[in-house]
């Protein structure tokens, strides 16, 4: 049975919310796979508490800039891009999971986002408080 952001493995309740998504949706792509549920679990939460360490480390380094970060289609998902880089910093299923992330960077790391539309036109943009 799938999980969702409701309805998950207990031992995943401590997680932070976004790195429970980010489990939950391994742990789903691994079930998808053949994996055995137990085994799912236990990757998947590894594997998405490595994603927000790097995910943080990457982008501290990176912070000094100031440089904006970017929220873009990036094949049939939405990414998460800093300025002048091809590689996304992180990817979603949905453009809102993206703007949300966007939102907390610019939160945390004090930078702006700008948001596009599925054309890569700019839609709009957060900035710091």
């Amino acid at each position: 049975m799938p999980w969702n952001k409701h309805d998950y493995p207990p031992s995943m309740k401590n997680l932070e919310p976004r790195v429970r998504e980010k489990a939950v949706d391994i742990a789903n792509a691994l079930l998808r796979d053949g994996y055995e549920e137990g085994r799912s679990i236990a990757i998947a939460t590894s594997q998405a508490e490595e994603w927000n360490e790097n995910l943080h480390n990457h982008h501290s380094a990176s912070s000094d800039a100031k440089e904006p970060i970017h929220v873009v289609p990036h094949e049939d998902r939405w990414a998460i891009k800093e300025e002048g880089h091809n590689q996304p910093i992180s990817t979603f299923k949905h453009k809102n999971e993206a703007i949300d992330e966007a939102q907390s960077f610019v939160e945390h790391q004090q930078i702006s986002a700008i948001i596009h539309d599925r054309n890569g036109r700019i839609h709009s943009t957060l900035k710091p408080s």
